[in-house]
């Protein structure tokens, strides 16, 4: 039997070669490995593109987030990786993340703290530093707009409540969601974070809009007020 780790894809089996796989398998065949190295088309004289894949995921933990969180110049620091390379992983990443935010836009209407989880993490699931984001709702709690409101550093980001309440009656939105993320990983929620919900939540009902939650949201899970009886 042929020694793989020391051939170049072409030396492979048919039935082994990533493309080839797909073509007689089906797309579902193939390992995240072999997925990202028909991105990355070509290896090193070392080692093949499944090979340096396999090292990306290695470094990665194998998780497809974390990978999802690296810059063109991180994945440039791999050797083998350029940029062009780096581009076509950053890019599919991309790709991802719209297909299910898209998913999401076609319910276009929020239910519960996952609808608000499934809504934002394509937008902070991925990030090393904090954003505030604003969801605005009808009556029905059909989604009319969403903002960014701020973005901070890893440990933090301002929120101005006259722009989230300004955004708010120009989109004639009559319910509030706000949402940002913890890149930390931990889901509970600081004093500030008390602090600017129970002003937000005040400010609001002077206009008439209410505050439904306010979700607090990680790598893959989130932590919602509503949920936890804190408005």
């Amino acid at each position: 039997m042929a020694d793989y780790e020391k051939l170049t894809i072409k030396q492979w089996a048919v039935e082994d070669r990533p493309r080839e796989k797909l073509l007689a398998k089906g797309i579902r065949s193939l390992t995240d490995a072999e997925l990202i190295a028909i991105l990355i088309r070509s290896g090193t004289s070392r080692e093949s593109a499944v090979d340096l894949a396999k090292r990306i995921l290695n470094a990665t933990g194998n998780n497809l987030n974390e990978l999802s969180r690296l810059s063109v110049h991180d994945l440039q620091k791999f050797n083998g990786m350029g940029e062009a390379k780096a581009i076509s992983i950053i890019a599919a990443m991309e790709l991802g993340r719209r297909r299910k935010l898209s998913e999401v836009l076609q319910k276009k209407q929020i239910t519960s703290s996952r609808d608000v989880f499934d809504f934002f993490h394509p937008f902070l699931g991925d990030l090393s530093h904090e954003e505030f984001w604003v969801l605005h709702l009808s009556r029905s709690n059909r989604i009319l707009a969403w903002k960014k409101i701020s973005q901070g550093g890893i440990a933090g980001t301002v929120t101005d409540i006259r722009l989230i309440l300004k955004d708010a009656l120009e989109n004639m939105a009559t319910s509030l969601v706000i949402c940002h993320n913890h890149p930390s990983g931990n889901l509970q929620p600081s004093q500030a974070d008390k602090e600017i919900t129970k002003k937000i939540r005040e400010a609001a009902g002077f206009m008439e809009i209410r505050l439904l939650d306010h979700v607090v949201l990680g790598n893959d899970s989130y932590f919602s007020f509503a949920d936890e009886g804190l408005l």
